[in-house]
């Protein structure tokens, strides 16, 4: 296996690349002075006390690329990456508003066709919204809520050295025709088992088995745990060997994918062959890959070879990282 291949794409995956401004605009929008905001930047959802438990939000807006090649799945996506946000805090998504704006009668059905089947996969309403019916692009917008009792709150900043790094994903998929780096693991299965695996969230939040989660995104399996340890301030190593993967695949390919279900987790040594365990039992493959350090390097190991991928003292994926900003 070529890490030189693998480093350089994944560092020029758009994926990772489009992520570099974030930072700008979560500086610009202070939340430090809000008490009662346990979470916001650099968490894949806003967590808010109430009570004894906590509001979560989030929002996602699908890319005009994916609109364009095709509109049902990125109606469908537009669901599909909002309920995945709430399940990496640990919680349980409650509802949905969208925005759709359309130029394009033909496409707005099939943005709504893909919504409509998603909604019921997951089994989380769209309760409103707002269209822009006169627009000169199509577009779709969503925002969620969901709610997790505070002491069950998982964030992708808390991850401590020695931790064990746990992929657990689901590699039952397909990838669309025209979609080389979208991974479905939902669409041709029973919707209680899809059900099944996001309720596995709660669980693992319950149990307090993790330290940290994020949900693999755009910026692929390896990227997403690069910006977990990104704004967690810390570093560690990844032996690609290990992660989950379908036979037939192509490594550098999957590396960059989005999983239809897929998270990363920093757990207690301790605690892994449970959380492992856990996933089974819902059909997800999960399996430790590497460890949490205290460094600034994220390293790709594959057999004695080794790279780094990431210096985080001068990288950045996001740039949400609590050590840069105490300099």
């Amino acid at each position: 296996m070529d890490l030189d291949s693998i480093v350089s794409a994944i560092r020029g995956f758009s994926g990772i690349t489009r992520k570099n401004t974030v930072h700008e605009i979560v500086h610009f929008l202070p939340t430090s002075s809000f008490n009662n905001i346990i979470a916001s930047e650099g968490e894949d959802a806003a967590a808010i006390v109430y009570g004894d438990d906590c509001l979560l939000f989030a929002a996602d807006g699908i890319m005009e690329s994916l609109v364009k090649t095709d509109p049902f799945y990125a109606g469908y996506f537009a669901v599909l990456v909002n309920v995945n946000d709430i399940a990496a805090m640990g919680g349980k998504p409650l509802a949905m508003v969208d925005i759709m704006s359309m130029s394009d009668g033909k496409v707005c059905s099939k943005l709504l066709r893909g919504m409509e089947r998603a909604v019921r996969k997951f089994n989380v309403p769209i309760v409103g919204g707002h269209t822009h019916p006169d627009c000169n692009y199509n577009a779709i917008d969503i925002s969620i809520i969901g709610t997790v009792p505070r002491t069950d709150l998982i964030m992708s900043s808390t991850a401590e050295a020695g931790n064990d790094i746990v992929f657990a994903m689901d590699t039952d998929g397909f990838f669309p025709e025209g979609l080389r780096y979208a991974w479905d693991t939902t669409t041709r299965k029973d919707d209680k088992l899809v059900q099944d695996q996001l309720a596995m969230m709660c669980t693992v939040a319950k149990e307090h088995l993790v330290t940290a989660c994020k949900d693999m995104s755009n910026p692929g399996c390896i990227g997403t745990m690069g910006m977990l340890l990104e704004s967690s301030g810390k570093g560690g190593h990844i032996d690609i060997m290990k992660i989950p993967r379908p036979k037939n695949v192509d490594m550098i390919q999957w590396l960059l994918t989005y999983q239809g279900f897929g998270f990363t987790f920093s757990c207690r040594p301790e605690n892994s062959k449970r959380l492992i365990d856990l996933f089974k039992t819902v059909k997800v493959d999960a399996a430790v890959v590497g460890k949490v350090d205290d460094s600034s390097e994220l390293i790709l190991r594959c057999g004695k070879d080794s790279k780094v991928l990431f210096d985080f003292s001068k990288d950045i994926i996001t740039g949400c990282n609590p050590k840069r900003k105490k300099k």
